[in-house]
């Protein structure tokens, strides 16, 4: 070999370990060193030398991430080792039952709490530190080779930092944010969208051309060495995911060592509801013997080993069926179909309707009375169909038509700027009395005791009208209601009469004017300080206020032209309800703090603060909030499932605060 050779040579294999540096610190330890611009840049220096070298070109090298010519189909693989499933329990009983059957051949016993991520089962092995072949789990006993796929993902490394050979278990999964960003491109490309991740992460892998794997963003978590050739691996096996990291891999960080089955099913129970924060789909919990001594103990039955058991969640996805799909109209005149469904219990409640969005969405998914559907829940998140299964579909099935009249008061129905059907008539019964309950709600005026029904009984009784005649109420006539006394009357008058010192952001929010949320009503409160300035505004002046665009400047203009709704200020503020900004309810004020004059953005989901509350203590410290990243934004506070705006923080290189970060801070102001 020449000198020349050898020199090129040298420089290849320092430019592909740097790579796999940036790789793993990107992809792996979420803490990048270099910019976009300059992984770019080795990338392309990569790429111009193997095209000047090509007999020098390393099929483990990151350029061959991008993917090579389609291959023509799969093969069957035989696992040398078996790829068993795990036996499921639904109960801390189950649990308990399973560490007695453990404790007759195994004594003082640990045990590994994972994740149970739902994705798709790898195998990935590696000779000499080099990855060599990715399989499917398949049945267990065979799986289809998928090196081709398995090597466009980026959090698998292709070398290893140790020459060994070794076999790794995994599972790969589609992130939910991308999920969400890759069909909403489907979707404006008029192509198909996709119903859920963990099938998209199946299909993926089994595509036949590399390049379009390579633009699908899988990711994915390894959680056990299934075979090695190291004499020096420790006994445990929470120790030697700690080895899987140092070799490189991408183990999930919310692995826990416990010391009984009591603590176990503690940690099991506290991820039911905080797993909706995380950016990939868990359907439960696997738990594990830590001793591989004691593992090996207990061995195997003819399916699953002795020494592992998964606990599964409350389902978040089922089939049922359609009985019907009634019309509700909205406080705004926005009419939205609702699925009536054969009742199911999911995410641990009973769930018998399911939101349908709009008729758009009912016809791009064809949903008809009679089908059988996939209704999701996550969380607080109302429950939704996701798709039809056409299959199941009752012979004689019609689509679903568009109605042209309200349901309720039977006024046409016009389309809106959006997609959604509108009834246009003010006086609408379902549209007043939504009103209503809005207005004497947590989010705006907070009245104590006005909820659905009883608005309901007042709006048939003939006190309400509209919401400005909440403040005229007669306590006499209410205590002789069926269900009301004096003392309930009393209390709900007091309560009506505390709400007329409420905040001015919150009567702004409480009028309901089209687009104005809590957030933008408090931006209104603080630049304007009063309903009357507010109203005294032009469209030009309220574009200029930061966070309000030409859209909600337009709805604030609208709403205090249109009559209705002059009547109805009219009666709150002849009833005392305050038009006025309180100065104790501005930002606080005095000795500056970590968040005075920053400006914030929320994304994610936060586990211990709601996005409202967590932007109210923001505003109370003197900083600010805003919707969207720009160079402008001092910080961006990240929950789970933190998408483009996490990115774009990244990209602009602005500092990202935890929630935890975000507590700390919290803590520390005074």
């Amino acid at each position: 070999m020449t000198d020349r050779s050898h020199q090129i040579k040298e420089e290849l294999k320092a430019l592909r370990q740097l790579i796999d540096y940036h790789n793993r610190k990107y992809y792996i330890d979420a803490e990048p060193e270099v910019s976009d611009v300059e992984y770019d840049q080795l990338m392309k220096k990569l790429l111009a030398l193997e095209e000047k070298y090509p007999h020098l070109v390393d099929p483990n090298s990151p350029s061959q991430r991008v993917g090579g010519e389609p291959i023509a189909g799969f093969h069957s693989v035989e696992h040398k080792i078996p790829m068993k499933s795990l036996g499921n329990t639904y109960s801390p009983e189950e649990l308990r039952d399973f560490d007695q059957r453990v404790k007759k051949k195994a004594n003082d016993v640990e045990y590994v709490v994972e994740l149970k991520i739902d994705g798709v089962s790898i195998s990935l092995r590696y000779v000499d530190g080099k990855l060599i072949q990715g399989i499917t789990r398949g049945d267990g006993q065979h799986g289809d080779d998928v090196t081709h796929s398995v090597k466009t993902i980026r959090s698998i490394p292709l070398t290893l930092s140790k020459a060994m050979t070794l076999e790794v278990r995994g599972e790969v999964f589609f992130p939910i944010s991308q999920f969400k960003l890759f069909n909403e491109e489907k979707s404006r490309a008029g192509e198909k969208t996709y119903v859920n991740p963990r099938n998209t992460t199946a299909g993926t892998l089994k595509l036949l051309d590399p390049r379009e794997v390579a633009k699908r963003p899988l990711d994915v978590f390894l959680y056990n060495i299934a075979a090695h050739d190291d004499p020096s691996f420790p006994p445990t096996h929470f120790k030697r995911l700690t080895v899987l990291k140092d070799l490189g891999f991408k183990v999930n960080q919310h692995i826990r060592l416990l010391k009984d089955i009591e603590e176990v099913i503690e940690y099991v129970l506290s991820w039911e509801t905080k797993r909706e924060s995380l950016d990939y789909d868990t359907d439960g919990m696997v738990i594990k013997v830590n001793s591989i001594v004691q593992q090996e103990t207990l061995g195997y039955t003819s399916k699953e080993p002795r020494w592992a058991i998964s606990y599964k969640f409350p389902a978040t996805q089922m089939t049922t069926r359609i009985n019907d799909i009634i019309l509700s109209v909205g406080r705004l005149g926005n009419v939205t179909p609702i699925a009536v469904l054969e009742p199911i219990f999911l995410a641990g409640t009973t769930v018998t309707r399911a939101s349908l969005h709009n008729f758009d969405e009912i016809a791009r998914k064809d949903v008809r009375i009679g089908d059988t559907a996939f209704v999701e829940k996550g969380g607080e998140i109302i429950p939704q169909v996701v798709s039809i299964v056409e299959s199941r579909r009752e012979t004689g099935s019609t689509p679903y038509p568009v109605p042209s009249h309200c349901p309720e008061c039977n006024s046409l129905l016009v389309k809106d700027e959006e997609v959604a059907l509108k009834c246009v008539n003010p006086s609408c019964h379902a549209q007043v009395k939504r009103q209503i309950e809005y207005f004497a709600s947590k989010n705006a005026m907070d009245i104590e005791g006005l909820g659905e029904s009883i608005v309901e009984q007042f709006i048939k009784k003939g006190f309400l009208k509209d919401y400005g005649d909440i403040y005229y109420l007669d306590k006499e006539k209410i205590a002789d209601l069926e269900g009301f006394g004096e003392k309930s009357a009393l209390n709900l008058i007091q309560s009506i009469e505390r709400s007329k010192k409420a905040p001015l952001h919150r009567l702004i929010s409480g009028l309901g004017i089209k687009h104005i949320g809590s957030k933008a009503a408090r931006i209104l409160a603080e630049t304007f300080h009063s309903i009357q300035n507010i109203q005294s505004k032009e469209l030009d002046e309220l574009v200029e206020v930061p966070e309000i665009g030409p859209i909600m400047a337009e709805s604030v203009t609208q709403f205090f032209k249109e009559p209705v709704n002059l009547d109805v200020l009219s009666k709150l503020e002849k009833a005392g309800v305050g038009f006025e900004e309180n100065p104790s309810d501005s930002p606080s004020v005095g000795k500056d703090n970590f968040f005075t004059g920053k400006r914030f953005v929320l994304t994610g989901n936060l586990s211990h603060f709601s996005r409202k509350e967590a932007e109210e203590k923001i505003l109370r410290l003197g900083g600010t909030c805003s919707s969207s990243v720009s160079s402008k934004t001092d910080y961006v506070i990240a929950g789970g499932k933190a998408g483009s705006k996490l990115q774009k923080a990244k990209d602009l290189n602005i500092t990202v605060l935890t929630e935890e970060d975000f507590q700390r801070k919290l803590e520390e102001t005074p």
